[in-house]
């Protein structure tokens, strides 16, 4: 019976565990974020991080809050969203591509629609105001994101379908906005 009771409280943490990192994360990562905007450079959320943070998105009249990491490396994103180092960054003119996990930080993703609106703000404290035009689902093995764009665009892509149990595979859900001012 012990044993038994043991290992449901083992499958109970697994279970947990990448929901709280994440959580736990993105409070670290919130303090970063007040850290750069009093003009720390590349502040750190952990004395330990390669990360950074450069951005922040906010959507549905605050429901959605999250603080964009520097690097699109499986551990940045473990923590939260990451942006490409090889895109624009957001507010500049280009394609800033921002990737999440669909099981945490971009689990909402699968309920934005045309139209709605994204704010984002730089680590300089500069807002800009983005609305969502297409959302597409593509294969990542045959497409690829256009960077090169003449105005300022936010791609934000993670895996497809939403509902899948297992990581991995090659579909992307990506949600494309192109920003008002």
């Amino acid at each position: 019976m012990a044993c038994l009771l043991c290992f449901g409280f083992w499958q109970l943490g697994q279970g947990a565990y990448i929901p709280a990192k994440a959580w736990l994360a993105q409070e670290l990562m919130q303090r970063a974020w007040i850290r750069a905007g009093g003009g720390e450079d590349r502040a750190t959320p952990w004395p330990w991080a390669d990360t950074w943070p450069v951005a922040r998105i906010s959507a549905r009249s605050g429901e959605i809050d999250l603080i964009v990491l520097a690097g699109g490396s499986g551990r940045t994103l473990a923590f939260g969203p990451g942006h490409l180092s090889a895109s624009a960054l957001p507010g500049e003119t280009g394609n800033a591509v921002i990737a999440g996990h669909r099981d945490t930080h971009f689990r909402f993703l699968k309920d934005v629609k045309r139209g709605e609106l994204l704010n984002v703000e730089s680590s300089a404290g500069v807002r800009h105001l983005y609305k969502v035009t297409d959302i597409d689902i593509v294969d990542s093995r045959r497409g690829s994101l256009l960077l090169d764009t003449p105005e300022s665009v936010i791609s934000l892509v993670t895996c497809y379908p939403f509902d899948m149990r297992e990581a991995g595979g090659p579909l992307r859900y990506v949600v494309t906005a192109r920003k008002l001012y």
